[in-house]
């Protein structure tokens, strides 16, 4: 099979393909949400994604090293749709009932939302998945406390693949 990167990229089910392998992963976690903090911290985790359903489906385990935890995600395509439905799964509380889901544009970057809470507070949830190359990407996580006027990034995830 045939992968495309980056622009251009065709909005289906093999999307996540590209993500489908070991990577290092360098972590920026903003330390407060929601309060103006412009305070980061670093954590190294290394993942491992497995495709299935031909592509319309993946699973990762990330190992966040210096945090004593994991974390997964379940990414799966709807063809009814046309969208993408990203499932993540914190190790120590099991999974976020709500996921986000969007698909891939033209333009190569993948936008998923989803409407949650933090900390007892509304939030739009958005990810952004870009800067895909057969040996990195980025992920991105923000959330908006407006109705999508703004938005605070809080977690950067570079991706390195390892082998």
């Amino acid at each position: 099979m045939e992968h495309s990167y980056g622009a251009g990229m065709a909005i289906s089910e093999n999307n996540f393909d590209f993500l489908v392998g070991t990577w290092d992963v360098a972590n920026r976690k903003l330390l407060k949400r929601g309060v103006g903090c412009e305070d980061w911290e670093e954590i190294p985790a290394t993942t491992a994604v497995r495709g299935f359903f031909d592509g319309a489906g993946n699973f990762d385990e990330i190992v966040f090293h210096t945090q004593g935890y994991r974390g997964a995600t379940v990414r799966l395509y709807d063809a009814r749709t046309d969208l993408w439905s990203l499932h993540w799964i914190d190790g120590r509380v099991g999974m976020d009932p709500i996921p986000c889901v969007g698909r891939f544009g033209d333009d190569g970057v993948g936008r998923f939302f989803a409407d949650d809470t933090w900390e007892g507070r509304p939030i739009r949830v958005r990810f952004i998945w870009s800067a895909i190359t057969p040996t990195s990407c980025r992920w991105e996580q923000a959330f908006s406390y407006d109705g999508e006027r703004t938005w605070e990034t809080n977690w950067i995830m570079d991706f390195t693949r390892t082998g």
